[in-house]
């Protein structure tokens, strides 16, 4: 096996929740910067990493880092790394590119020097100057902050939210990533009720389930790197065969998705049944602003309308104070909120305990935390 550094992303307010991930797979080394953790593994971390991490939007090979203030050093310095022990002959390696406050401002230039860098490298194994990228593909990118670039292999593909489940869309869906990375800030744990009184198609609700079953997120879907010649079959067979086995079965867990939309709890059912929770997530037509319940000691979590088109304020706002109202009756249970509103305190009507910035998207949002008392041990 061979020894990687590996980068897995993740928006913005969501590194630690990403480490923290990182260390129950047992990459202890995992350590976090902005928008994404660093970590190192052999060939079974791409697999492992891609099948369980819920809150990284990619995983991807560091294949090196350098100063580059000029196209010189950024073609050298590409030259340099070991594209031979990586990309085979008939690799298709299409090259992206970002720069941050760097002298080497022009991405189209950045990304045609590192093409051609790798071109020359692996020349000089295969004899040929032209290669026919009919193969399995590669994705390479070259980001450049503050003249220092990093040259990264994505063994993802497609984004790590696409778990498979959701072939459907409502408005303003959350992405799956950020729904998984709210309930694990919330601390819920399977023992207790958890509830989203404005579902939408059910994503929040879903992830939970995943969680409280222990679903690996990725074992719907594939992976670029399946298809690479240098990570062994058998390695992804048995990573998949250990997430299927870890899947809880038995577990009882209590979850209500509502909303008042029957349009959206359709698909909300669609989704719980793709997911393969469908037996574990109740269902429910329900006004925000009725919630109720009678159980003890549960978590909402709920992404909200944000109000963000001039003529919705209003009914917004209405919401907000609704929600408020059917929330605090709840005196056992913790709320965690997501919005943009920056009035959304007030309208609620009490300032929450704690506060987080997050990204959902490209929208800055904060997570009004809410906390209640936690069970009594003997009910955990």
């Amino acid at each position: 096996m061979t020894k990687f550094t590996f980068v897995a992303t993740t928006p913005m307010g969501i590194e630690s929740v990403l480490k923290r991930e990182l260390l129950g797979l047992g990459y202890e080394d995992a350590r976090a910067f902005n928008g994404y953790v660093e970590f190192s593994g052999d060939e079974s971390a791409i697999a492992r990493c891609n099948l369980w991490l819920r809150t990284a939007d990619r995983v991807l090979v560091k294949v090196g880092q350098f100063q580059a203030k000029t196209f010189d050093e950024l073609f050298e310095g590409t030259k340099a790394l070991p594209w031979q022990d990586l990309l085979p002959e008939n690799a298709h390696f299409p090259v992206e590119g970002r720069s941050v406050k760097s002298q080497l401002s022009s991405v189209p230039a950045c990304q045609r020097i590192v093409k051609k860098a790798i071109v020359d490298k692996l020349s000089a194994k295969y004899g040929r100057q032209t290669f026919p990228e009919t193969g399995a593909t590669y994705s390479i990118e070259v980001s450049i902050h503050s003249d220092q670039a990093m040259i990264t292999l994505d063994t993802s593909g497609a984004g790590l939210h696409k778990r498979g489940y959701r072939k459907l869309s409502a408005k303003a869906p959350i992405k799956e990533t950020l729904a998984a990375a709210l309930v694990l800030l919330s601390w819920w744990k399977p023992h207790r009720p958890f509830a989203d009184p404005l579902c939408g198609s059910g994503t929040i609700a879903i992830e939970a389930a995943m969680i409280g079953k222990n679903i690996a997120p990725g074992l719907q879907r594939e992976f670029a790197s399946e298809r690479w010649p240098w990570i062994p079959t058998e390695v992804w067979t048995d990573e998949r065969t250990r997430a299927f086995a870890a899947t809880n079965k038995d577990v009882d867990l209590d979850i209500v998705a509502s909303d008042i939309d029957s349009e959206v709890l359709s698909l909300a059912e669609y989704h719980c049944r793709k997911a393969g929770v469908a037996e574990c997530v109740r269902i429910v037509k329900q006004d925000a602003g009725q919630f109720s319940s009678n159980a003890e000691y549960g978590c909402i979590v709920t992404n909200p309308p944000y109000g963000e088109r001039l003529g919705d304020q209003w009914e917004v706002e209405n919401l907000y104070r609704a929600m408020g109202r059917a929330f605090r009756r709840l005196d056992t249970w913790s709320a965690f909120i997501i919005t943009s509103h920056t009035k959304f305190e007030k309208m609620y009507g009490k300032p929450a305990d704690k506060k987080r910035k997050l990204y959902n998207g490209r929208i800055q949002t904060n997570l009004y935390q809410y906390l209640g008392p936690l069970p009594p041990p003997k009910e955990r």
